[in-house]
């Protein structure tokens, strides 16, 4: 608080006015605000637009919801339980896939032995002549 005082002393007590002294915005924030506050504008007269038109929308589709609901709420349950369905047969399936995937490499791994992939990477798989 002392610091913000002595601040004050400084400037001749005039605050913030006193450090921007003879200083107004430049040319080129004023060319930006005088080009972004109209578009500014629109956009949020568009936006106006987009909430009155939404709330109108919901309004007239409220009553049609309540009065169509008996049919509505239990198609939309069949067919979520059966994108559900759809999906998670596809992730089963992925699963299932990348087990096989699993087994098969490891079950190979055992029939070649530990040291197979070694051998590979140590002689730059090439194999060698016997005999000479």
């Amino acid at each position: 608080m002392a610091d913000f005082r002595q601040q004050q002393l400084r400037d001749g007590g005039q605050g913030t006015a006193g450090i921007l002294h003879g200083k107004g915005p430049s040319t080129s924030q004023v060319l930006a605000a005088v080009t972004l506050l109209p578009a500014g504008g629109t956009l949020l007269f568009l936006a106006g637009l987009n909430l009155v038109g939404t709330l109108i929308g919901l309004a007239v589709a409220t009553p049609l919801f309540v009065f169509f609901s008996p049919v509505l709420v239990p198609s939309a349950l069949v067919i979520g339980l059966g994108v559900l369905g759809f999906l998670t047969s596809g992730a089963f399936g992925v699963t299932a896939f990348s087990s096989f995937s699993w087994m098969a490499n490891y079950i190979r791994s055992l029939i070649r032995g530990p040291c197979h992939g070694n051998w590979i990477l140590q002689n730059g798989g090439r194999r060698k002549r016997q005999g000479k």
